[in-house]
């Protein structure tokens, strides 16, 4: 599985606006917006990068001022994770992440009623709904609202949970397929709104959607905390590989 989600993590920044390939590394580069989590580079599996090639990476993120950054499974490239060490990049955070299959699924008999977006009100709504839930680590804005419509309308999905007053409560997104799998990302419920099974409607209907309505043979997520997980493992997934975050510090 390891070597699937970083063909599909690379497939993923191939799609970014303005995406760079150096020595054996997809960096991907959206001009309108300097967040890290947004601007990042991953290594081809089985990637095996020279000390040249990790410079020209630096070089290519410094020229754009944005701070070095990659996501990948290790396992899947641990040529890469050891000249990425040599350099001096750090690890920012290593994660387990969890898949469900189709025979994993499982979708809650009742809960909130879980919809796509209708409008580009609702695609902001959401876009801020998602800011508050997460703290603050993105600002609310309308090249944030026009992502989720770009991975709407692009192959991937976006759901949504209105809460009784017609507000977004909380929502996520799942990414167009590639390699046979799909990431589900960006679950969050506006704090008001927290324990009302809103994170594990639109994740089992995301994930509902793309392996039983477009047939991909797999969704893989990551969590933040256990009572994510729980959340996540309640509808279907279970821990499977692990995702490192690096960065190069200035």
């Amino acid at each position: 599985m390891d070597h699937d989600v970083q063909l599909f993590t690379v497939t993923h920044l191939r799609r970014r606006p303005a995406p760079v390939e150096i020595g054996g590394f997809v960096l991907g580069f959206d001009p309108d917006t300097t967040s890290p989590f947004v601007n990042y580079a991953t290594p081809l599996p089985g990637a095996a990068p020279g000390a040249a090639d990790v410079a020209a990476l630096i070089a290519a993120f410094r020229e754009r001022d944005l701070v070095p950054r990659l996501e990948f499974a290790p396992d899947a490239a641990p040529e890469a994770a050891a000249a990425l060490i040599a350099a001096g990049f750090t690890t920012e955070a290593e994660h387990t992440y969890l898949v469900c299959t189709p025979d994993t699924l499982a979708v809650p008999e009742a809960g909130p009623h879980v919809t796509a977006p209708e409008s580009d009100t609702d695609y902001l709504h959401l876009d801020g709904a998602l800011a508050e839930a997460f703290g603050g680590e993105f600002s609310s804005s309308d090249e944030g609202a026009a992502r989720l419509r770009r991975t709407a309308d692009t192959g991937g999905a976006v759901r949504l949970v209105r809460a009784a007053d017609g507000t977004v409560a909380g929502g996520a997104l799942c990414s167009a397929p590639a390699a046979g799998t799909a990431e589900l990302a960006g679950v969050g419920t506006r704090p008001a709104h927290r324990g009302q099974g809103i994170a594990a409607a639109v994740t089992a209907e995301l994930a509902r959607t793309m392996l039983r309505e477009r047939g991909v043979g797999s969704v893989w997520l990551e969590y933040g905390g256990q009572d994510s997980r729980r959340v996540y493992e309640r509808v279907g997934f279970q821990p499977c590989g692990t995702r490192l975050y690096a960065r190069l510090e200035a």
